[in-house]
């Protein structure tokens, strides 16, 4: 018995997972800006203590280092999934400011979610896109107070 146990764990060697922490907080700062960092963390910090710091950790120091997908792809998905998903517009609304500072443009965010609407159904399509045009107006106040 502890001959096939031992042949099973040979068999399903696996890929260690990269988990580091400090390149978490750092790709965290090439997806998110301060503004949308401020909007997260520190509120989930004071209910949740530690948690923010495992999401950074885990996420983006865990499955955005892997190989594959490039950050701006990453946000794609993250628009669309979040966009199926609805009633997460917050989270939404901080992966549509991501999404511009990887490159995506504003039209093409838009795009995302016209795109979605006949898999999604056009109530959460007209959800995201009004997410999306209240996070416009965001940027344009906060980059006509500078």
């Amino acid at each position: 018995m502890d001959r096939q146990l031992a042949d099973r764990k040979a068999d399903m060697e696996l890929t260690q997972t990269v988990v580091d922490r400090s390149a978490g907080y750092r790709t965290l700062d090439l997806y998110q800006d301060p503004v949308t960092q401020e909007a997260a963390l520190p509120g989930l910090e004071r209910i949740a203590p530690g948690f923010p710091d495992w999401i950074v950790t885990s996420l983006f120091g865990g499955t955005y280092q892997r190989p594959g997908l490039q950050p701006r792809d990453r946000q794609l998905v993250n628009l669309a999934t979040l966009a199926t998903l609805g009633g997460v517009d917050p989270q939404l609304t901080g992966h549509i400011r991501s999404s511009l500072r990887v490159g995506l443009t504003r039209q093409q965010v838009v795009e995302v979610f016209v795109h979605l609407a006949p898999y999604i159904g056009t109530p959460k399509a007209l959800a995201a896109l009004r997410v999306a045009a209240a996070t416009f107006e965001q940027l344009d106040a906060e980059e006509a107070a500078k």
